[in-house]
């Protein structure tokens, strides 16, 4: 629990479940219009629920496009670049005058939760096994599967532990083999005559992969 009274549940190093391309717009059109700027947020800032409900306008720099959260479940400060699509998303919502939160209720007050129109939204769009946290893992997905490395998403996902980070590691795409041939092209003046043949034989196949 943190000072603001914010709860964080210990994360599921085991399950690891996140939408497809076309689940993310399916679930997208089914959601209530209170919760569509919620889960674009979410699904492209990694932010938890807690962090999301009780963001607060003070908190957006929109000169620099960074979120700053400074309760945290690590309690450690973390600062979150918008993309293009989280800029335009907040500045549509509207803000109101007697509150200072992003997402609030009719009273000016931040959600408590979202957990109906979440499940009323999967439900529309037919996706099953699917919890909010797991918009988070989307997230950190979509990330290494193009190409991010997992330092990065470490930060991003603001991991204390690189072991937390690495259970997306299988997603990478042949990460390992890009890897290699990175080094082969940075080792080219040492190349045989022969090996070079055989090189550039294999660097369009490899170009393929990316």
């Amino acid at each position: 629990m943190t000072e603001l009274g914010i709860r964080f549940f210990p994360e599921n190093k085991k399950r690891l479940r996140y939408l497809t391309k076309e689940e993310i717009n399916a679930l997208y059109n089914a959601c209530a219009e209170h919760l569509k700027p919620i889960i674009i947020v979410a699904l492209n800032t990694g932010m938890r629920k807690g962090e999301i409900l009780n963001l607060k306008w003070e908190d957006i720099d929109f000169r620099q496009k960074i979120i700053y959260l400074l309760e945290t479940k690590n309690n450690e400060k973390r600062e979150i670049p918008m993309n293009q699509v989280v800029f335009d998303t907040l500045l549509k919502v509207r803000k109101p005058p007697n509150s200072p939160y992003v997402f609030y209720n009719k009273d000016g007050k931040p959600f408590d939760d979202v957990k109906t129109a979440f499940w009323r939204a999967l439900k529309r769009a037919g996706i099953k096994n699917f919890r909010f946290h797991d918009l988070r893992h989307t997230f950190a997905s979509h990330l290494v599967m193009a190409g991010v490395d997992l330092n990065t998403v470490k930060e991003l996902l603001g991991h204390k532990d690189i072991k937390m980070t690495q259970r997306y590691a299988h997603l990478s795409p042949d990460h390992k083999k890009i890897a290699v041939e990175t080094l082969c092209n940075k080792m080219d003046t040492i190349w045989t005559p022969r090996q070079k043949r055989e090189k550039l034989t294999v660097e369009p196949v490899l170009l393929n992969l990316h």
